[in-house]
Order: structure tokens, then C-alpha cells, then sequence
């Protein structure tokens, strides 16, 4: 029997619960049905000049909040994807001057963490290196309790008002009719919802930026993102924003390198953690501090309380305090790494809130999130589970762990059992600060300015990352169909600058904007640039580098370069045409053990690591020329602007993969380093030297090599125009 349409009697009954969200007549409602007149703005004590606490008494607010914390079971709604490891945190300098919090004065501790890094709007079966922000939270297991730091990669958020964050992360989600696309947000209702919040202007201009496509987990940044306070034993209050900066950088992938991992190795990230971690290269972050005293928060343009804007380092420096190390991998994912929980809430004597209007809205979600998906007692948790004492007089529940003996579970009581801590035994005491306004749903004065940070952070980013962010809009772009959308975005562009938003129109079809009703301002400012994090003494620690060999390979320049990268740090992987043993040239196969490869060409890409060497070798390059593969290999990794390295006979095999004007080779005995591309046709045993101190412009091949590999990306490729001259 054929069934069409309205006659099929299951979607006949599905049509009574089907309501046309399209309906023009349709307005907002509560789910008992009272209408909305504002669904922007939570309602909070405000002034025209000052935004201070949001009330719990706003039923809308809540409710929206609330059915957004619960919309999935039993993954998170958000940071579905993620990885930890555990760790610990020690301070180098005690902040007793803006704080009495012992995690931050008591110089003589060492406090265990757990740091959970994850994207935001996959799910948990997603992709690690997809365009996205990034996870970085912080649990903190101090001696007075649990203080986390629920922070990004990324120092700014696309919303002011927490009653926004429901509509922000149902935009950048699959769209509902089909829920494509997973973990992207080239797609038009993201872009609709950029173009509809002008707030969310300086967010989106990060997120396309080279921070949207992190290397790795270790060499991200970290924000805490909302501005918290911090109270001294003076009582005096000091605003702050916390910090997280890598000591090996902060690095990025380039954008055909992210996409290509995504689908050959989509655990790449929490890969990388780990194989870091076991080979003893311990990821490690100066933490920081941005402070403002209280009698000073308005001395600014902007309002320090606007989490869509960031503290100019020339304003407001980083006090560097402290070091995190990560220095343990889990046991068991689920108990650990998924079942952590963090909340903004959790803080201890000496550190507070402020009124931030995005950072109250997550005191109340964040809580209620892990009720959600953990139930009641998640707090009994071991990996949530505080080092300290607990002890109150709450019961019962789905998951109750612990058993409390005795005859009471009540305050006050006749035995003052477990009574209130006072102040001077370590009870937390509220900063008593003045409210002044009226309760209204609108947004203070220095809250209604979306741009000047925006140009200010476009402005200060190298060219090579203007070209990227140039190169990230037109893909997005590229991806929405709506020519609203994409004609109204490119027009947005021009409110930040006028050729950025003239090259997006060209490229992806828009009407060119031809004015800008916001010049660019031309200012710019220090710690906005990836540049300006390089590692303060030149690296190749951890970094994974593959040497490519067959049989017949030059045993002397393939063993020095090994042992060579070892002794730095690196991590060496053997690639070849087969995973048996290579064999080395005048090695007899009959009776040598040869050399085991980790993997064989067509198991992994260069994409999955950060360098290629070549060593020389008759017939090992002799078989390489005749294996596309191998030869995809080189190209792949000059066009991902890697180093590459080549001794003896792969000098010309590379040379032939790349065959570029403007690009030398070693012809003679010299160490050549042009792009990056590093060449020797010697390979004697004294050229592969052991201890290296990279420098620029070194004369021996392993020195010269390995500072390459040091620079992450050779840039200059991509700026004259080679990178993209080649096919890859």
C-alpha cells in the first residue's frame, strides 16, 4: 500500500504537535504562555552609566536559561568534545597585595589541577581540529576548597548578556531541519546571528583567526574570560582577569592542515596531550593576573565588566605569578575527563564575583548544567570531589556517596553540630559592595560600543594572519547560501575595515561595500598576535617530526638525526613504504635486523606532524621517486609551511617535489636554509651533532634544521606567494 503525504496516519499524528516557527504572527512566549517583550537582557540593577547584579527574581531569564541547561542527556550542551590531565599549580610570586586566597599568597604550596580542554559545539563524537574556540578549564583542589576557571583559548565572548547564550550556541549548532553542519559554523544561521548581535563582532574576528585552529592544546592561551575580584586582607577589592600563557607558544595549524586532520586523525588533540605527557615533555603555563582597583574601573572607554571586551596589556599589564604543570594523564576517560565538572561558582575566600552580566548568568547555568547531566551529588564525585574537609547538612539524593552519621541534619541544633565557619576560621565573606539603580532589562552606555576592539585586534595581527583571517571569512562565507546572509556580513566587515570587507564581497559574491560608517581607528596593541607569545628561548620539545626512509637509506644521517632529535626533546617517527623492517645501504638483509617503521606512508600524512627529514641513500630515494605518496608527503609539507630537511641524495628528490623559483639547495658542502627548506649534500657523522643551541643562521645542518623546526611555520612562504604555487 502506498501512503502520501497527509494520509500517512504517523505523520498525521505528528502534524497536531507541529507548529511553524516561520508564522509571522507568532511572538515569543514563556512555556506557561505570558508573552516577552525582551529576551536580550536578564533583568539586573542598572543604570545609564553602571550595570550591576542581575536578579533571580526574573522568571524569563531563568526559565530560558534553565531549558537550555537541559536540552541534552547526558553529554554536554556545549565542550562535548574534550580531553584532561591532571597536574599541578605553584606560585612563583605571592598576590597578598590584591588577595588574602591562599592558592595565590602561599608561595610555599604545590595545588593538584585538573584541566579539561575541549571545542565548544561539537559533539562528542566530532572532530578535534575544526574551526572553533576552545575549552580551557581549570580545577583547582585547594586547601580552603574547589576553585575553578571555566575559561576559552579565546579572550572575549560573542554575547554581553547571559540570557543570550541559548540563542549564540543554538546558532552555531547544527541547524534544526537537518542538523548539519556538525562542528562548524560556516552555515547561515551562524553568520545571521553575527550579523544580528553587533556585540558579537570582536568574538568573531578571533574565532577566524589563526586561535580558531590551535596546533595544540599545549600551546593555546587560556582566559578566564569574565571579570571576577579579587579582596585583600585590607578589604579592599581589586577587579582581575586570570591568564594562562604557554611556554612553548602560542601556535596554529594552517587551514587545509586542520581540515585534512580532521578526517585522518579526528582525536589529534587529545592525542597529542597524551603522547606529550608519557614522553615526558610536561605541558606547562605562566598563570597571570590583569588587575584594576575598584576606585579605577571607570577610567576606560570601555566597561571592564563587557566580557566582548579584552584589557589592553598597555592599560592593564599581565602580572605573571604563577606556573601550571601538566604532568599525568587519567586512568579511565568516563570517570575522569567526562565526568568532571566545573563551575564559575566555585570560588574561594579572598577571590569573588563582580557584575558582569555574562558571568552571572553562568553562576546560575553552570550549577544547574551538572545537575542535569550528573545528578544532585555530583559534587561526590572523586574527580569533583575537594581534597579539603566536607562537611554540611545536606542529604539524600540520586548518587549520595557519603554517610553522615548522627541525630541531626539541621541549623541551628541542639548539639551545634557542624555550625557556620566564621570569618577568621575561613568562612567565606561576601565583599560588601554598593548597588545603586533601577531594576530594568536594558544595557549601560560603554556596553553599546561593538567596534573599536574589533579593529583594534584586526589591526594588530601580522600580515600573514590578516591573510588567514581573509582566508577564514571566505570560506565560512562561502558556506552560507542565504545572500542575505552573507551580503549583510560582508557590509558588517566594513565596520571594521574597508578592504577587508571589500576583498570578502569579491570573494564570495556580496554587493562591495564602497564605505565604511566606521573608519578603523588605526590603533593597535601588544598581546593580540600569536607573534608576540614565541618561546621566550627557542624549542623543538615535543615536536613530532618524520623521517622518511626505504631501503637503502643512509644509516649516518638517518641515526644522527634521530638521536639528535631525542636529545632535544622531539619525538622521532620512522616513515616508510612498509611497516617490516628498512634495511640501511650495505646492510645485509639476509642476516641485519633492520629498521622497524613506526608507520608506513599511506597509514599516516605529513599532516600529523611538524617536520619531514629526507636522509640521503641511492636506492632508499631511488624508490622514494617512484612512490607518489612519498612524493605528496613533501609537498604537503612545504605547502603546510613545515620544515623540511634533506641530506645527500634527497637533496634533489626534494628539490624535484619542489621546484619553485626563488628557492636554493645545497650544491656544494654548505648547509642551504632557504623557507624553511634545509639542505646538506654532506652527511659525515661530526655534522649530526647531539647538543644543539639553535640559533639563526647556523653553518652545521642540524643546528640550521632544527631552529627551523623552532619557528612552527615558515611564513614567508605563504607571503611570497610560494605555498600557493604548489600543488598539495
Amino acid at each position: 500500500m502506498v501512503i502520501r503525504g497527509g494520509q500517512n496516519p504517523k505523520i498525521k499524528q505528528l502534524n497536531q504537535y507541529t507548529e511553524d516557527v516561520h508564522n509571522s504572527d507568532a511572538r515569543i512566549t514563556s512555556d506557561y504562555g505570558v508573552r516577552n517583550s525582551n529576551t536580550d537582557d536578564w533583568l539586573k540593577v542598572v543604570n545609564e552609566d553602571k550595570t550591576g547584579p542581575m536578579l533571580l527574581e526574573d522568571p524569563f531569564a531563568r526559565e530560558k536559561i534553565h531549558r537550555f541547561d537541559h536540552e541534552r542527556i547526558p553529554e554536554r550542551v556545549v565542550h562535548a568534545r574534550g580531553t584532561g590531565a591532571h597536574g599541578t599549580f605553584k606560585l612563583f610570586e605571592s598576590a597578598e597585595d590584591v588577595t588574602y586566597a591562599g592558592v595565590l599568597t602561599d608561595t610555599s604550596r604545590e595545588t593538584p589541577v585538573f584541566v579539561r580542554f575541549s571545542t565548544v559545539l561539537g559533539s562528542r563524537g566530532s572532530a578535534d581540529t575544526v574551526r572553533d574556540v576552545r575549552g580551557f578549564a581549570t580545577k583547582f583542589y585547594t586547601k580552603e576548597g574547589n576553585w575553578d576557571i571555566v575559561g576559552n583559548d579565546i579572550p572575549v565572548f560573542f554575547i554581553q548578556d547571559a540570557m543570550k547564550f541559548p540563542d549564540v550556541i543554538h546558532a552555531g549548532k547544527p541547524e534544526p531541519h537537518n542538523e548539519v553542519p556538525q562542528a562548524q559554523t560556516a552555515h547561515n544561521n551562524f553568520w545571521d546571528f553575527q550579523y544580528l548581535h553587533s556585540e558579537a563582532t570582536h568574538m568573531f574576528m578571533w574565532a577566524m583567526s589563526d586561535r580558531g585552529i590551535p596546533r595544540s592544546y599545549r600551546m593555546m592561551q587560556g582566559f578566564g574570560v569574565n571579570t571576577f575580584s579579587l579582596i585583600n586582607a585590607k578589604g579592599e577589592r581589586h577587579f582581575v582577569k586570570f591568564i594562562w600563557t604557554p611556554e612553548l607558544g602560542v601556535h596554529s595549524f594552517v587551514w587545509d592542515e586542520a581540515l585534512k586532520l580532521a578526517g585522518q586523525d579526528p582525536d589529534f588533540h587529545r592525542k597529542d596531550l597524551h603522547e606529550a605527557i608519557e614522553n615526558g615533555a610536561f605541558p606547562k603555563w605562566k598563570f597571570g593576573l590583569q588587575v584594576i582597583p575598584e576606585d579605577k574601573q571607570d577610567d576606560f572607554d570601555f566597561d571592564i565588566l563587557d566580557a566582548t571586551k579584552v584589557w589592553p596589556e598597555e592599560l592593564v599589564p599581565i602580572r605573571y605569578i604563577g606556573q601550571m604543570e601538566l604532568n599525568r594523564c587519567v586512568d579511565e576517560f568516563f570517570p575522569e575527563t567526562e565526568q568532571v565538572a566545573f563551575c564559575t561558582s566555585h570560588i574561594v575566600p579572598g577571590i569573588g564575583f563582580s557584575d558582569d552580566p555574562l558571568l552571572q548568568g553562568r553562576n546560575f547555568s553552570y550549577f544547574d548544567t551538572q545537575l542535569s547531566r550528573l545528578g544532585i551529588n555530583w559534587q561526590e564525585l572523586p574527580i569533583n570531589k575537594p581534597v579539603c574537609p566536607v562537611m554540611n547538612h545536606h542529604r539524600d539524593g540520586q548518587g549520595r556517596h557519603k554517610i553522615s552519621k548522627g541525630t541531626v541534619n539541621y541549623w541551628p541544633n541542639r548539639f551545634e553540630a557542624v555550625a557556620p565557619a566564621k570569618p577568621e576560621e575561613g568562612g567565606y565573606v561576601d565583599y560588601p559592595a554598593k548597588v545603586a539603580g533601577i531594576k530594568a532589562r536594558m544595557r549601560s552606555k560603554k556596553f553599546q560600543e561593538h567596534f573599536n576592539q574589533a579593529q583594534l585586534f584586526y589591526n594588530s595581527l601580522s600580515k600573514v594572519e590578516k591573510m588567514h583571517v581573509m582566508s577564514a571569512l571566505s570560506f565560512e562565507l562561502d558556506h552560507c547560501e542565504d545572500p542575505v546572509v552573507y551580503g549583510r556580513l560582508t557590509q558588517r566587515l566594513a565596520d571594521i575595515d574597508l578592504d577587508l570587507a571589500q576583498t570578502i564581497a569579491k570573494q564570495v559574491g556580496a554587493p562591495v561595500p564602497q564605505e565604511s560608517g566606521r573608519p578603523n581607528h588605526g590603533r593597535t596593541a601588544k598581546g593580540l598576535s600569536q607573534f608576540d607569545y614565541m618561546p621566550e628561548t627557542p624549542t623543538i620539545l615535543s615536536r613530532r617530526v618524520a623521517l622518511i626512509i626505504a631501503d637503502g637509506y643512509d644509516a649516518v644521517a638517518y641515526n644522527g638525526v634521530k638521536a639528535a632529535l631525542s636529545a632535544a626533546g622531539a619525538v622521532p617517527f620512522t616513515i616508510s613504504v612498509r611497516r617490516s623492517p628498512i634495511f640501511a645501504a650495505g646492510e645485509d638483509q639476509g642476516t641485519g635486523k633492520g629498521q622497524k617503521p613506526d608507520h608506513h606512508l599511506e597509514g599516516m600524512r605529513s599532516t600529523m606532524f611538524d617536520s619531514i627529514f629526507v636522509p640521503g641513500g641511492v636506492d632508499s630515494i631511488a624508490t622514494l621517486r617512484k612512490n607518489g605518496r612519498a612524493l605528496h608527503w613533501v609537498r604537503e609539507a612545504f605547502g603546510h609551511l613545515k620544515a623540511i630537511g634533506a641530506t645527500g641524495e634527497a637533496v634533489s628528490f626534494v628539490k624535484d617535489a619542489c621546484a619553485l623559483p626563488g628557492l636554493s639547495f645545497a650544491e656544494t658542502g654548505d648547509v642551504v636554509d632557504s623557507y624553511g627548506v634545509v639542505t646538506s649534500n654532506e652527511s659525515k657523522p661530526e655534522s649530526f651533532k647531539e647538543a644543539v643551541n639553535l640559533v639563526k643562521g647556523a653553518k652545521d645542518f642540524v643546528t640550521a634544521y632544527f631552529y627551523a623546526i623552532s619557528m612552527h611555520k615558515n611564513f614567508d612562504r605563504e607571503l611570497d606567494g610560494l605555498s600557493s604555487k604548489l600543488a598539495f
